[in-house]
Formats: C-alpha cells, structure tokens, sequence
C-alpha cells in the first residue's frame, strides 16, 4: 500500500487495537494467477512461538479455498473509517480529498484443523459473545450442528510477516484547518465521526 511517511502510523499498540476493533477482513490471495478474496473475521492473536497471527476460517465450499495452502502468501486489508472532506473547511481552498485509517497485513498461511481449529473457533464466538446480555459458548451448540459446521469450513493461521498502516488524517494542514475539519466531520455520520474522534486525539 502506498503511505506517504506522514500518514505512517508504527505504533504497535494502537495498530493492533485498530484490528481487534475492525477485525471483519478482506482475505486475498491469489488462484490460477487470478486475485480472489474473502469477506471473513480474521482474529489477531500471539502464537505459541510468541509471534503475532490472524485466525480465520472459510467456508469449504468457497473456492479460494485451493490458493489457502501450506506455505501460501496471503493479504489481509482491514478497513477503517473513512470520510470525505471538503477543500470548504480549510483556511484557504486546497483540492477536495478523503480521509480514511486502513491496515494491511501480508502473511504467510498454516492450515488448522482437529482440536486446533475448535479451540480457534471457540475463541472467535467467546470473542463476539462476551459483550451480549446471555452469552453462548461453544459447549451450548449441539454436538451434531457444531461437527457438520467444522466439517464445513476450513481454518488457517496467517503468521503476520509485515503490517502497513496508514492513517491519513489531514496531517498536512495546518492547526486551524484541521480542528476546522474535525468540527465539519463531528456533525456527519458515524464513519465521519470516527475519523473525527480519531484526529481529536491526535491534536495538532
């Protein structure tokens, strides 16, 4: 992804707080020299080798399943939000652009299956059913439903070998066009008011 280095964000920390928190993924990788990809949750979690990994899962029946092999170069784009801002909410009129967070993580693919890949997905509905009111856990799911759900997809761990992530947050402007930006995009929809909230605690 090209990032020109002022819109670089490097902070580990706040890299993989972004992916916990805009974890529904693009998964692409490539089959027969075509690029093919997958809407999927993909889970960042430290291996048992103390490294950084994503766990996921497709269906079986999805085709991308052939390029998901041992060994396989993958891309996981994780977008953010985004917002459009208007040259209006400078101090001097500049061309319109957009304003976005997105991270993209390029890896390398382990297949899981057996106890592994149950306890893998296990931890992916602990993960989203936590939060709710009456949460289930995996043991509540009738044996025979869970079994022919395992049986149909198949899980993969992607050993994170590099992370790009750009926040461009109109770090080129100067302090007055940028608060003057925030305040256009607090009064917008909800992805505007998370860019917004984004740059605030930036501050230039």
């Amino acid at each position: 992804m090209y990032i020109p280095r002022r819109y670089e964000e490097k902070d580990t920390e706040k890299i993989h707080a972004f992916l916990r928190e805009n974890s529904f993924a693009i998964l692409i990788s490539v089959h027969d020299g075509r690029p093919v990809g997958t809407h999927i949750p993909l889970q960042l979690e430290t291996g048992v080798d103390g490294k950084d990994c994503l766990l996921g899962h497709i269906s079986r029946g999805n085709d991308q399943k052939y390029s998901l092999t041992a060994g396989a170069k993958v891309l996981a784009i994780f977008p953010g939000p985004h917002a459009y801002v208007s040259p209006r909410w400078y101090t001097e009129l500049k061309v319109p652009t957009w304003n976005y967070i997105s991270v993209h993580i390029y890896g390398t693919v382990t297949l899981i299956e057996g106890e592994e890949l149950r306890a893998a997905l296990s931890r992916l509905i602990d993960t989203y059913e936590h939060p709710l009111p009456q949460p289930v856990h995996i043991d509540e799911i009738p044996h025979h439903e869970l079994q022919a759900d395992l049986r149909g997809i198949v899980g993969f761990r992607i050993a994170i070998d590099e992370i790009q992530a750009a926040y461009k947050l109109s770090q080129n402007r100067d302090p007055q066009s940028y608060h003057q930006v925030i305040d256009h995009l607090s009064t917008g929809d909800e992805a505007s008011r998370a860019v917004a909230a984004e740059m605030q605690k930036r501050k230039l």
